[in-house]
């Protein structure tokens, strides 16, 4: 076989961060008795996921700590929405966590793909999320059982698109950098990282308008590896 080791992203890659943390927002939201005074959540949620992303873009470029990002989200995003609740921010931010990993929705085809896929390789989560909360979603969702291990940013103290979290797991995992595969959905943590580090990888890409442009794929720095993009899980099964 091409590949024996496989590395999976979590978020969005397979478990649907998009959808469940609109539920888990709503549910924290509605315990908190905070839904009449943001107003529509409907136009709130966008402003709010607008804030994360580029929150999270600063905590992976290590310019704010993972504390200030968990309160700011939320105390910026409230703000905009021109609903500002002084001292919310760490409040609804336990809340919000504490909700996240009870929802259960997944990526079309992960169970499957998961189950035919984990017979064959050997293979470990790379994920940039918060400890507490991505080993619980992986237990809630029953997806721990896939994965031989679990390589969490905060543990290894290095984030994607840093090759020092890819050297890690590949060192961890006794896995052949030339026959290991990194799986993502995001273009600059995963992918990037993967070229940085000189692994192959497959870019899930559901929303053909997130294509990178051609002459963005690679740089010429970068080791050579090969890059296939996929718009659904279920094509990994024609590839391995």
């Amino acid at each position: 076989m091409r590949y024996t080791h496989l590395f999976f992203d979590l978020d969005n890659t397979l478990w649907d961060f998009n959808a469940n943390s609109y539920d888990a927002l709503y549910l924290a939201l509605k315990k908190l008795d905070l839904l009449d005074k943001i107003g529509s959540f409907e136009s709130y949620f966008p402003i709010y996921h607008e804030v994360n992303e580029r929150l999270w873009d600063l905590y992976r470029d290590n310019k704010i700590t993972k504390n200030v990002l968990r309160g700011l989200r939320f105390e910026e995003s409230l703000e905009l929405n021109h609903t500002p609740i002084p001292g919310i921010g760490d409040i609804l931010n336990e809340v919000y966590l504490t909700e996240m990993p009870k929802q259960l929705r997944l990526v079309p085809g992960a169970i499957k793909v998961l189950d035919y896929l984990h017979h064959k390789y050997k293979m470990a989560i790379i994920t940039n999320g918060f400890k507490e909360v991505q080993v619980e979603k992986l237990f809630q969702t029953g997806l721990t059982k896939y994965f031989d291990k679990v390589f969490i940013s905060e543990e290894v103290g290095a984030q994607k698109p840093h090759s020092k979290i890819f050297e890690h797991a590949v060192k961890s995992m006794n896995a052949p950098k030339k026959k290991s595969l990194m799986i993502g959905d995001s273009w600059d943590a995963d992918i990037v990282g993967g070229q940085l580090f000189g692994m192959d990888q497959v870019y899930y890409c559901p929303n053909p308008d997130k294509l990178p442009l051609t002459e963005d794929l690679r740089s010429a720095n970068f080791p050579k590896t090969t890059t296939t993009i996929i718009n659904h899980l279920e094509q990994l099964l024609e590839m391995l």
